[in-house]
């Protein structure tokens, strides 16, 4: 069943392999175990039932109460030809009814259920007819009263596998749960013989961090400034809070929507789906949103107040990078917030004097986590119970600041004296190769490895290079011409390094990435993607996730061979859109590139246009502007 497993997983999803906790899960899965597993928001819980699901005969149940998230997983997997339907408060009577046929007619492989829909006497009496193999429980927290979100209707769920008479295997699924959570859920489920699969809770790719004392709207405003190509949630503790920054966000001109309980349902909707199809680029809401938005190319979330719980925080930052792609999750932290979770949780009738305890307590952590200066991911994962990572995250605000930090200021001189002697006219990957004296065909028909820098720094490996060169584009200490075979170029920055006027001091272990988000190739793309979801009525991310774009943006493939090879594309989506991208891509020729080339080629910050003709004009030579730079290239790293 494995093989099947993996076989479907590169046909339907475009993937080579499962992630490890997907493989263990799948694999308790089919050998008709009783499955808890508990993955961090943007692991790929989906596919833990979505693959038994196409494996096994009959149906596979899901309850969820992310209404929003039926419909993505519904649309998602009609686009890669999985019959898939969803129940609940959204249909009219004769969605339902026809729903219902679609069922009996056994041509359905997966039903997604609102919890409320379980206890209709009707339905279940209807559903004790049909097959079904697996019922996944989806944020099984749900269940438990010791979660950040019990629902009542949860307690529903075991009455309900209880009345279809049958021993059915369950999957309950989980983002955010405690041990003592995680006990719940195997007791109220009733699950037999159950396997525990407890993934690390780390989420690698976010940067989190905590600013304190800042005033809030100029700190959103300045952020938003710099992000204006990404898209972003900003939350909220109070409704007329969510408002006021709507309206004043709104004012200065920003992409803008707003979701809270107060508003009207149709204005809501309306405000989450033109998020969800980048129609707008940021969303001020409380936490009534989110629970379910599957949008995977969210890449910062802001809180402008402390969220109740540090369950509430990480779900919420969660739906920052769901794609695997490096994102933000910021607290604005102001003591007289607290007052404001303080005065919920004392005004909540439906809470015992007990639980009101706990989320006391839970709040003080929060309140922790906001003054804490050591590491901010060690903190939150050791509150789950994942103790791996030790003081130092590496990627975090407060460990941003530390004091471990390497002069690298003699490698940085190297790196640009590799670049000016090759006349700047190299990418990233070309320049890696010089450097560790790796000759290949082009390396060698241009003569780079009779440079003095060929093979200078051998000592170091190929991935150590590209990190630390990213992190000098990053630093703008180089720069990276536009276009999608971008080369790298020199600044004003990069000779203050050469002449001593500049020292470059690096954390230990600090990575960072290209931001394809200024990239044509990218832009393009995402365009195309635009395009298409607006033919499908679905949002963008189903179409590709912003990672597959940029993987496509980054390899450029020529042809539907090399397409697939691409995360994300399988035989399904490259039949659907394949041939569309690949012209985008291919129409990116290397004449074009050149031209690019040439465009980007005068730096405005050290050699503009304006000063080289006014240099020509005084040495009254007569030299198109283009060779002239080369010239003065050559003469300053001459050895």
């Amino acid at each position: 069943m494995k093989k099947e497993a993996l076989k479907l997983l590169k046909q339907i999803y475009g993937y080579d392999s499962f992630r490890k906790g997907q493989g263990h899960i799948i694999s308790s899965v089919l050998s008709r175990r009783d499955t808890l597993g508990v993955m961090s928001t943007g692991g790929g819980k989906s596919i833990c039932y979505q693959i038994p699901a196409l494996i096994f005969e009959g149906v596979t149940l899901v309850i969820s109460p992310l209404i929003s998230l039926m419909k993505d997983q519904v649309d998602a997997l009609k686009i890669l030809g999985v019959k898939s339907l969803y129940i609940n408060s959204t249909l009219t009577k004769e969605e339902y009814i026809y729903a219902l046929r679609q069922i009996k007619s056994g041509k359905v492989k997966i039903i997604y259920l609102a919890p409320e829909r379980i206890v209709n006497e009707k339905f279940i009496n209807f559903m004790k007819e049909i097959n079904i193999s697996l019922i996944a429980v989806d944020e099984a927290h749900c269940i438990s009263q010791w979660g950040h979100d019990f629902r009542k209707s949860y307690l529903e769920i075991p009455k309900f596998i209880k009345a279809m008479g049958k021993n059915i295997q369950i999957l309950a699924l989980t983002a955010t749960a405690t041990p003592r959570v995680r006990e719940d859920i195997e007791k109220l489920l009733n699950m037999n013989r159950c396997y525990h699969y407890v993934d690390g809770f780390d989420r690698e790719n976010i940067f989190f961090k905590v600013e304190r004392g800042v005033v809030p709207e100029a700190y959103i405003v300045r952020y938003l400034k710099e992000h204006k190509n990404k898209s972003g949630i900003i939350y909220a503790a109070t409704r007329k809070e969510v408002d006021n920054l709507y309206a004043y966000l709104e004012m200065k001109g920003f992409s803008v929507g707003k979701y809270h309980a107060g508003l009207p349902e149709n204005e809501r909707s309306s405000f989450q789906e033109k998020f969800l199809n980048d129609d707008i680029k940021i969303m001020i809401a409380t936490n009534a949103f989110g629970m379910g938005i599957d949008k995977s190319n969210v890449r910062f979330v802001i809180h402008r107040n402390v969220p109740k719980d540090l369950e509430s925080y990480y779900q919420e930052a969660g739906r920052a990078g769901r794609d695997g792609v490096q994102s933000e999750a910021i607290l604005l932290f102001f003591e007289e917030d607290v007052a404001t979770q303080e005065f919920f949780i004392i005004n909540n009738e439906e809470t015992s004097d007990k639980i009101r305890q706990i989320k006391r307590k839970k709040l003080d952590k929060m309140v922790e986590y906001a003054y804490l200066e050591s590491c901010y991911r060690e903190f939150i994962l050791q509150y789950f119970g994942d103790k791996r990572i030790k003081n130092y995250c590496g990627n975090c605000g407060n460990c941003k600041k530390a004091k471990d930090v390497e002069n690298l200021t003699t490698e940085s001189k190297m790196v640009i004296s590799c670049i000016g002697r090759a006349k700047e006219n190299i990418g990233i990957s070309t320049l890696v190769n010089i450097l560790l004296g790796k000759p290949d065909t082009k390396i060698e028909r241009k003569g780079y490895t009779e440079l003095s820098t060929f093979g200078i720094m051998k000592d170091k490996s190929r991935e150590w290079l590209e990190e630390f060169i990213n992190f000098l584009i990053s630093e703008e200490c180089l720069e990276l011409s536009a276009g999608s075979f971008p080369i790298v170029q020199l600044n004003k920055n990069s000779f203050s390094i050469l002449k001593d006027k500049k020292i470059i001091l690096r954390r230990s272990n600090e990575t960072v990435s290209f931001d394809y988000y200024e990239d044509p190739l990218f832009e393009n793309l995402n365009k195309l993607r635009k395009e298409i979801s607006n033919e499908e009525n679905v949002a963008p991310y189903i179409i590709f996730s912003d990672l597959t774009l940029i993987e496509l943006a980054e390899k450029k493939p020529k042809n539907r061979w090399e397409m697939l090879k691409i995360r994300g594309i399988g035989n399904q989506k490259f039949k659907n859109y394949g041939e569309r991208f690949l012209k985008i891509i291919n129409s990116f020729s290397d004449d074009d590139m050149e031209i690019l080339k040439v465009e980007n080629f005068i730096d405005e910050n050290y050699l503009n246009e304006g000063k080289l003709l006014n240099l020509k004009k005084s040495l009254k030579i007569d030299i198109d502007i283009f060779r002239l730079k080369e010239i003065l290239i050559k003469n300053l790293f001459s050895d």
